[in-house]
């Protein structure tokens, strides 16, 4: 799946940003809140119930970026640091909506999504990796509406974290490092999440795309 781009936020670098903000320039502000919102209400929909839901955790961040900037230290990018806001306000609304898994449990099931033997064992020549990439499929067929709904009900179907990994990477097209520095997840963790995600959301498309019922995807 090809990430699909937000809006960039204004120009220049993390320390203009934030004094601007400090400033209470509401141009910066603004663009900020136009630029990220909607990556932010994807990742917070992993740990939250409805869209609704979603939408208040990211109002509730950018009230909490406002009277944090104060502490913004400059430890991390100003994205990650508004990103950490946002996942530890979903966490706390996925407590109260009685949705979250706990904090070690990896989403795997009895039986795997994809056939395990399409992909390489510990000991093979690329770990974790397709022993023979699946054929492609048709582009007109991967930008159509009805795929986007299909990722959207597999998605659906993560565990929060798996959810959230495969969001940050697939849908909003972060690195590897920085959905580690996100979700503060190691990067062993963060490969496995990713694999397990992808692995179900690959099903899914299978499943759709070449008419096969329910079930594993071969």
């Amino acid at each position: 799946m090809a990430p699909t781009s937000t809006r960039d936020p204004p120009a220049g670098g993390d320390a203009e940003l934030v004094e601007a903000l400090r400033a209470g320039d509401e141009a910066t502000f603004t663009a900020l809140v136009d630029g990220w919102s909607g990556s932010m209400r994807r990742v917070a929909r992993s740990y939250v119930s409805t869209d609704s839901s979603a939408e208040e955790v990211v109002q509730d961040t950018w009230l909490a970026v406002l009277k944090g900037l104060d502490a913004f230290r400059a430890e991390s990018s100003l994205r990650t640091w508004v990103y950490r806001i946002l996942v530890n306000q979903s966490k706390s609304r996925g407590v109260r909506e009685h949705r979250m898994i706990p904090v070690d449990f990896d989403g795997s099931a009895d039986d795997p999504a994809v056939d395990p033997a399409r992909f390489y064992g510990a000991d093979g020549r690329y770990p974790g990796g397709w022993r023979e990439f699946p054929p492609p499929w048709p582009e007109e067929a991967l930008l159509s509406g009805e795929v986007r709904a299909v990722v959207g009900t597999a998605l659906a179907t993560l565990p929060p974290r798996q959810r959230a990994v495969v969001t940050l990477r697939d849908l909003e097209g972060c690195t590897a490092t920085e959905v580690s520095e996100l979700l503060e997840v190691s990067s062993g963790n963060q490969r496995v999440l990713l694999h397990r995600g992808r692995s179900v959301v690959r099903a899914h498309l299978e499943r759709y795309l070449t008419g096969a019922p329910g079930g594993q995807a071969r």
